[in-house]
């Protein structure tokens, strides 16, 4: 099964998948509202504006497990995006990254390490993996890895159709 099959929910409860991005590098990340890192946003909507005519999508998954700082429900989460930081990319379901219960996308996901060579559990809001137009994971960024630094421009230019 590729990476893009696995079943996931829009934000508003439809079924979906990653399939009706495929043939797009994506940049899947874990989101929160209420976070201190929640200001990536505003990078990762500029990723957005400036790829998405290339073949590239961001792709947000909320998240509540790192110390609940994603509480909303699924409207207060789109409204804020919305209002906020005028999200655009979709953005999907809220979901366990870790744990008993993680997602079956974030397994997959996990399995692959970043530059270090650290595989394993999400360490915490807007961890990101970079997913090349055929579901392969090619780059994981840890949460403090802006979305707009170097490293992840560059990964994200290679990665493009």
């Amino acid at each position: 099964m590729s990476i893009h099959d696995i079943a996931v929910h829009t934000l508003d409860g439809a079924p979906g998948s990653l399939g009706s991005l495929r043939g797009k590098a994506l940049l899947v990340v874990n989101v929160a509202s209420k976070c201190g890192l929640t200001p990536q946003y505003a990078g990762l909507e500029r990723l957005q504006a400036r790829y998405a005519e290339r073949g590239f999508s961001v792709v947000g998954f909320p998240c509540n497990q790192f110390a609940g700082q994603e509480p909303g429900t699924s409207e207060e989460i789109a409204t804020f995006c919305s209002t906020t930081y005028g999200v655009t990319f979709p953005l999907f379901e809220k979901l366990d990254v870790n744990g008993e219960g993680r997602h079956p996308l974030y397994a997959e996901l996990t399995a692959h390490p970043d530059a270090d060579g650290e595989a394993g559990d999400v360490q915490w809001n807007f961890e990101k993996f970079l997913l090349s137009p055929t579901g392969e994971v090619l780059a994981r960024f840890r949460p403090r890895t802006e979305p707009e630094d170097e490293s992840v421009v560059k990964a994200i230019e290679a990665a493009l159709p």
